[in-house]
Parts: structure tokens; C-alpha cells; sequence
């Protein structure tokens, strides 16, 4: 019996299992049963690697909680046979993947790495071999036998990142991705350079929960100056809608003028969940620390502190699909659940 690490490559779509066709341009995706063809560097790897693929993948602009659920279940069915997971998807809404499957995967005892690319895997100045290879790597690194990541992660252009702490923030270049808040787990170089400091504590003799309710009666509403009273009232009263996350200016920052204040207070009131995040790319919500702020934290508006609008979207669905009584939820949301937010 072989004692190396045993890798499930799992193919959801995106550019980096596509391959071109050199006569028309076009392009198509590979079958990855015969990835070791395309990649022959991959059996340099001390791992063993089985691939399985979406019978129709999908481009990750379509992807969507029913996806997620199919993910999450491919990873539970093969858990035991498997020391670790790499998925491959389109960059566009990996994001949002890692940060679902984050949520979705309670006591993870082994690695998950979403990883994709900009450019195809045939393409002759590709990121897709480098991006694939050192996640496979990653994801096979073990210590007395065992996995020495254990959480969602994402890894692109040389580096592996909390998935539920990452943001996309370019379409054109290689290092596409960025976690603002939380510093890199790995860097790749020469050697593989572990922050194991900075990896989530495993959970000892827990068995891997999956959570595959997640409620979408949700929606993101970013701040503007000039935003109409009858716009947001509207957002605020569509029927069946139970969260919001609302992205605002700076450290929380929001208008002070009364229609505003008295549409949040009566939309928290009527059971709605309003979470503050901020649209900076970086830093937190810190709500009191300006007058401009101190008025949403007294209507019981949730800080969602240094979080990612991506994790705070999924996490809302994830917490909404566990029915958490209305009194209960406001603390469970500011609370740290796969690190997702700072202490």
C-alpha cells in the first residue's frame, strides 16, 4: 500500500482547463483524465492524483450556492480516501467559492485549495502549470503522516491565502488576487515558506460537519453620495429578503440624514439583518469611532469588522440557512467561525 499523499483534483470549470486550439484560436477544456499528458511535470510530485470534473463545467460567472453544494459534496464523498482537495476554477468568483466552502466545511481536518489562472494551460507564457503544480504540492504537505493545512485556502501567483479572507482585484495580471486584511499563509520561491503561525488550530478528533443549506434571500448594497431615498426603500422592502450586507464608506461611515436612519431602523426592525462592512479594499469597520457611525451601531446594525464582502455575503446565507433566533444572531455573526474575521 502506498503511504504517499493522495490528492482529489476536482474540475469546476475557468480558463486553466482550457486548452487552444491552434488552427482557429478557440478555446475549449481538456479532459483531465489525461492531465499527466498536459502537465508531465505533475509526476515529479510525491503525491498520487485523481482527477474528477463537473459533468458540464461550468464558467464561474454562473456559479451559485446549488454549485457550492455540489463541491462541498464531491469533498465529503471522497474525504476518507483522500489527504487533500485541489479545486480548480475560474478566477472571476473564486472568492466567493472559498469563502462559501469555508463556512460549508465545519471541522476540516485536511487542506482545500481553490486555484485557477489568467491564461489557458496550452498558452505558451501560461500561469495555469505553475498555479496547479504548487497547489497539488501544497495540498500534499504532511507532518507524522498528517496534513499540516487544514482549512479552504486559495493559491495563486505564488501565494496561498485564507480563502475566506481573499478579494479578486485584477482582471489582467498574473497576481490576480489578494487578502487584505490577513497575511499570505505560504510563499512559494525557491522552497515553500510556511507561516504555519497563521494557520487555523485543528480541531482534534472532530468529524467533518457539511453544510449544504444556505439561504440567497440576500444582497450587497454599496453607499454612494447622492443614493435615492425611493431606491433603497425599495431594496429594503422586496419581499422575502432576510439579509443585507451594507457596504459603506471607510471605518463604517454611513449618511446621518433621518430617511436613511429610519429605513435602517425600520428594515432591522421588520428582521432584517443589516451587516456593515466597509468598501475599502482594506482595513475595518470600527462603528462609534466617527459621529457618522455611531448612529447605525445604536440600531443594532452588525459590524462585520475586517471581513471581505465576499465572506461576509456567504457567510450570511450560511448563518440565515441555520435559522439562528433573531436575538442570537448579531453575536454569532461578529464571531470568528473559520477565521474569517480578526479578533
Amino acid at each position: 500500500m502506498s503511504s504517499k499523499p493522495k490528492i482529489l483534483l476536482i474540475y469546476t470549470g475557468g480558463t486553466i482547463g482550457m486548452s487552444k486550439d491552434f488552427e482557429t484560436g478557440a478555446l475549449k477544456a481538456f479532459n483531465f483524465s489525461k492531465l499527466l499528458q498536459k502537465i508531465p511535470e505533475l509526476k515529479q510530485l510525491d503525491c498520487e492524483i485523481e482527477t474528477v470534473s463537473f459533468e458540464n463545467p461550468i464558467d464561474s460567472s454562473n456559479m451559485n450556492p446549488e454549485m457550492w453544494t455540489k463541491i462541498a459534496t464531491i469533498i465529503e464523498e471522497n474525504y476518507s480516501d483522500f489527504d487533500g482537495f485541489v479545486v480548480l476554477h475560474g478566477s472571476d468568483t473564486m472568492s466567493y467559492s472559498a469563502s462559501a466552502l469555508s463556512f460549508m466545511l465545519e471541522n476540516l481536518a485536511k487542506p482545500v485549495v481553490f486555484t485557477g489562472s489568467q491564461l489557458p494551460i496550452g498558452d505558451l507564457r501560461t500561469d495555469a502549470k505553475e498555479n496547479l503544480i504548487t497547489a497539488i504540492q501544497i495540498a500534499s504537505l504532511q507532518e507524522d503522516g498528517k496534513p499540516v493545512i487544514h482549512e479552504v485556502c486559495l493559491y495563486f501567483e505564488y501565494k496561498l491565502y485564507r480563502g475566506n479572507r481573499t478579494s479578486k482585484v485584477n482582471a489582467e495580471h498574473f497576481r490576480a488576487f489578494t487578502a487584505p486584511n490577513y497575511p499570505e499563509l505560504v510563499e512559494s520561491g525557491v522552497h515553500l515558506k510556511l507561516n504555519s503561525h497563521l494557520f487555523l488550530p485543528i480541531k482534534k478528533d472532530a468529524k467533518l460537519i457539511v453544510h449544504k443549506n444556505l439561504d440567497n434571500q440576500v444582497a450587497i448594497i454599496k453607499m454612494f453620495p447622492g443614493m435615492s431615498e425611493i431606491v433603497l426603500a425599495s431594496i429594503l422592502s422586496t419581499q422575502g429578503l432576510r439579509g443585507i450586507i451594507l457596504e459603506t464608506y471607510g471605518s463604517g461611515n454611513a449618511p446621518t440624514e433621518d430617511w436613511f436612519l429610519k429605513l435602517i431602523e425600520k428594515a432591522i426592525q421588520s428582521g432584517l439583518h443589516i451587516v456593515n462592512v466597509t468598501q475599502c479594499s482594506g482595513g475595518s469597520v470600527n462603528m462609534g469611532q466617527y459621529e457618522t457611525s455611531t448612529a447605525l451601531k445604536s440600531l443594532g446594525v452588525i459590524s462585520g469588522k475586517d471581513i471581505t464582502t465576499e465572506a461576509a455575503i456567504t457567510k450570511l446565507m450560511y448563518l440565515l440557512g441555520h435559522n439562528i433566533p433573531q436575538n442570537e444572531f448579531k453575536d454569532v455573526f461578529e464571531t470568528a467561525l473559520r477565521g474569517e474575521i480578526s479578533l
